[in-house]
């Protein structure tokens, strides 16, 4: 599965390595391109 922004791949992994909760898939951290994120000052914790 990918995920994607104006045809740019964000994230790529194997469906087997994703989680779904409650309709949202999630992506491992290590299938993030990491290259096209910044950090955020502004925290956010994911209750899953």
């Amino acid at each position: 599965m990918k995920a994607t922004l104006n045809d740019t791949v964000l994230a790529e992994a194997e469906q087997d390595d994703l989680i779904k909760i409650e309709g949202n898939w999630y992506f491992p951290p290590a299938s993030l391109k990491k290259e096209l994120f910044e950090s955020s000052d502004t925290p956010y914790t994911c209750p899953w």
